[in-house]
C-alpha cells in the first residue's frame, strides 16, 4: 500500500572529510554536464483579465448530484464565477434555482486542452464551511468512450468542511471502483501551491513543494489504462455530497475559492554545454556555515531549500537574479536548492558545515 512521503524532522547527516571533498568536487563541476532536465511551461491561465478565457475553459451546467448527491446547481453567472484582481473566483451561494437552492460553478478544459504527463500546479485560497467542497482535479480525456472510473481521475486538491487539511487521491477501475489517497495538514484559508507530478510510473502530490503522497502506476492494480493516457483539468466548488455531508446554519454563504493561476509543465532537455547555457545558477560560498549568495543568469521566479528527505525548509518567491539565503538556523548537512524560472528548473547541492 502506498504511504505518505513526508517527514516531520530534519534528517541529520554526518559529513566525513572524504565525503566533503567529493561533494566539493561535484559542486565545482556541476556546470559541466551536457544536458539537464528542466520543466517547460506548456499551458497556463494566470487569470489576469476581467473575464474567463473560454479558449482555455468551458462551463458545465446543471444539477442532479453529479454522482455524489451534491446539492448545487452549476451556472456561468457572474455571481458564481468571475475573473478579477488577478484571480479566478468561484462563489457558492444559497439561493433558489429550479430544483435546488444552492448555486456554484464548475469549469473544465475538456475538448480545449488535454495532456499526458507533467507537473500541474495551482495557487489557491479556499473557504471553510460545513458542506463546502472546492476541488482541483483531472479526468481522462476518453471519458465519453469508457465512462468513469475507467477513464481515471487524479484529485490534485480537495478540501471539505472546516478541516485544516487538503486531500489528494486517484480513482480507477479494478473490477469496480477503486481509489487511494492521503491528506496533508495545511491552512486552506491562506494561499498555497497545490500540485502533482505525473509520469508513466508514478503520481506524486505536493503542497508548496513538499511531497506528501505518491501512487505507483502498475499493471497489478489495472491502473495502466486509467493513468497512461491524456487527461483534462477541472476546477469547481460543490455544495454537499456523500463525503462532506451537507450545509447547515453555520455554513457561511456566499463562500468563494480563489485561484491565482493554473500551470502545466512537461520535461524538456536543455543543452547547457559551455557557451550555450540559457539558465544557470551559481551558489557561493559552498560549503558554508552561515549564508549563501545566489546568482542567476535570469530572474528567478521561486526557490526552495530542501533537506535530503525532500522536505522544504524555505520557500522564496520572486527573489530576483542576485540574493542571499540565511542558513544560520540550518543544521550541518547536505541540502538541495531548487530554482525555477519560466518553466525551467535547476537544482544545486549546498553543504552546510
Amino acid at each position: 500500500m502506498c504511504g505518505p512521503i513526508f517527514f516531520t524532522t530534519t534528517m541529520k547527516i554526518s559529513i566525513s572529510h572524504f565525503t566533503k571533498l567529493a561533494l566539493i568536487a561535484a559542486i565545482a563541476t556541476s556546470n559541466s554536464f551536457h544536458a539537464q532536465t528542466t520543466w517547460q511551461l506548456i499551458w497556463s491561465d494566470e487569470f489576469s483579465g476581467n473575464a474567463l478565457n473560454t479558449s482555455n475553459w468551458s462551463y458545465e451546467f446543471g444539477n442532479g448530484g453529479w454522482g455524489n448527491n451534491e446539492w448545487q446547481y452549476y451556472t456561468n453567472w457572474q455571481e458564481n464565477i468571475e475573473v478579477s484582481n488577478g484571480n479566478l473566483k468561484i462563489t457558492a451561494r444559497h439561493e433558489g434555482v429550479g430544483a435546488t437552492e444552492y448555486t456554484s460553478a464548475r469549469i473544465i478544459t475538456k475538448g480545449l486542452f488535454d495532456f499526458q504527463y507533467g507537473k500541474i500546479e495551482a495557487r489557491m485560497k479556499l473557504p471553510l464551511g460545513q458542506g463546502l467542497w472546492p476541488a482541483f482535479w483531472m479526468l481522462g480525456a476518453n471519458i465519453n468512450e469508457v465512462s468513469w472510473p475507467e477513464c481515471g481521475e487524479i484529485d490534485i486538491m480537495e478540501h471539505v468542511n472546516n478541516e485544516l487539511m487538503t486531500h489528494g487521491a486517484v480513482h480507477w477501475f479494478n473490477n469496480g471502483h477503486s481509489y487511494l489517497g492521503n491528506g496533508y495538514s495545511v491552512d486552506p484559508t491562506q494561499y498555497h501551491v497545490y500540485g502533482v507530478i505525473w509520469d508513466e510510473n508514478l503520481i506524486r502530490w505536493f503542497v508548496d513543494g513538499v511531497q506528501f503522497y505518491q501512487f505507483t502506476i502498475q499493471a497489478p492494480n489495472n491502473s495502466d489504462d486509467s493513468f497512461r493516457h491524456p487527461m483534462f483539468l477541472l476546477l469547481n466548488m460543490a455544495i454537499g455530497g456523500n463525503w462532506p455531508g451537507y450545509p447547515n446554519a453555520t455554513t457561511p454563504f456566499p463562500s468563494s475559492m480563489l485561484v491565482d493561476y493554473v500551470r502545466v509543465y512537461q520535461p524538456a532537455t536543455l543543452d547547457i554545454a559551455e557557451g550555450s547555457l540559457r539558465f544557470d545558477v551559481n551558489v557561493y560560498p559552498n560549503p558554508t556555515n552561515s549564508f549563501v549568495a545566489v546568482e542567476s543568469s535570469f530572474q528567478v521566479e521561486e526557490c526552495t531549500l530542501l533537506d535530503m528527505t525532500g522536505r522544504a525548509l524555505q520557500y522564496i518567491v520572486a527573489p530576483g537574479q542576485q540574493f542571499h539565503i540565511d542558513l544560520n538556523a540550518v543544521e550541518s548537512g547536505i541540502y538541495l536548492l531548487e530554482c525555477n524560472t519560466n518553466g525551467q528548473r535547476i537544482t544545486r547541492t549546498i553543504v552546510v558545515e
